[in-house]
């Protein structure tokens, strides 16, 4: 069945600094792409290039431009990309409202709901939640 990872598995993927959620994330993008049952959003590679190169709290960046653009192209040709479409944002409009979540949550439910993703791989929603036919999933709950 595909599964759509969102923001956080991808910037983990890279970040060190919090090892065993390194390690889950490596772990599920590896047996997502020996499966082809990966997916990820064009929200979501958006939102990797800016998490990875934007410091906070008076921290470095996690890379500097050019790596982290190296790194969206890289998800661009390893796995299939979901892109938004008018019914991704009806979606989304309509999953903020009915569920509470913030705009960019509901924009990433929006994307699996709309094109029959079952399983959203995140540490931003509710974990075991089902969310109209999505049912989340915190691969990070036992890290």
């Amino acid at each position: 069945m595909p599964f759509l990872v969102d923001t956080n598995v991808l910037v983990y993927r890279h970040d060190g600094r919090f090892q065993e959620k390194q390690r889950v994330a490596q772990d599920l993008l590896r047996q997502g792409l020996a499966s082809g049952e990966a997916r990820v959003s064009h929200q979501a590679i958006l939102e990797t290039v800016a998490a990875l190169t934007r410091g906070r709290g008076g921290t470095q960046p996690l890379m500097v431009a050019s790596d982290a653009t190296r790194v969206a192209e890289e998800l661009t040709l390893q796995f299939p990309v979901i892109y938004p479409d008018e019914a991704v944002l009806r979606l989304a409009l309509r999953g903020w409202g009915a569920y509470g979540l913030s705009w960019f949550d509901a924009h990433m439910w929006a994307s699996a709901e709309r094109h029959g993703i079952p399983t959203l791989y995140s540490e931003d929603f509710q974990s075991g939640r089902i969310y109209g036919s999505v049912r989340v999933v915190n691969p990070f709950s036992a890290a």
